[in-house]
């Protein structure tokens, strides 16, 4: 999935990047977390999907002041869930794979930005078969997972109206 700007508005308040294999089952849950918010058209929200974090996101991630990474989760708590995320350099280097903090480490690294940022990891069960389909509860964790999206952007929004254009 390309960028994809899903909002009408010119300001980039919140970007969704979505990972995850989704030749591998439950493992695109990422990917469908952000073409689902990229077809809801949220205003000031943008989403990208990839089968993994790369150097090139940092990019991104500096251009907008909220970013959520939404990976599946092989053990984690069902449906889904949410944390802060803080920037963190990894020991290793490889432009082919970095971790969600990585990404905000490189983002405030090489263009000065800290957005605030979350992972949203979207409980899966399935992992192991070359199957495009997502598991029946993981396709019911992802529908949850939207609904508590679109009501957290909804509540970031109204806040900003009162405070003020920053979206987080």
């Amino acid at each position: 999935m390309s960028r994809k700007n899903a909002g009408q508005g010119s300001a980039r308040h919140v970007l969704v990047l979505g990972f995850g294999n989704p030749g591998r089952q439950d493992d695109g849950l990422g990917p469908a977390f952000a073409e689902s918010v990229a077809g809801l058209k949220l205003p000031g929200v943008e989403a990208d999907a990839n089968y993994q974090l790369l150097v090139e996101d940092a990019e991104a991630v500096s251009r907008h002041e909220v970013v959520v990474f939404a990976d599946a989760d092989a053990s984690g708590p069902g449906p889904f869930s949410f944390a802060g995320l803080a920037p963190k350099a990894e020991l290793g280097f490889t432009s082919h794979h970095l971790g969600p903090a990585a990404v905000l480490a490189l983002a405030e690294d090489l263009f000065g930005a800290r957005p605030r940022a979350y992972l949203l990891g979207i409980r899966g069960y399935e992992f192991e078969e070359l199957e495009e389909e997502l598991s029946r509860p993981a396709r019911a964790n992802l529908e949850q997972a939207l609904l508590f999206f679109q009501s957290w952007i909804r509540r970031k929004n109204e806040r900003s109206k009162i405070r003020g254009p920053v979206c987080g």
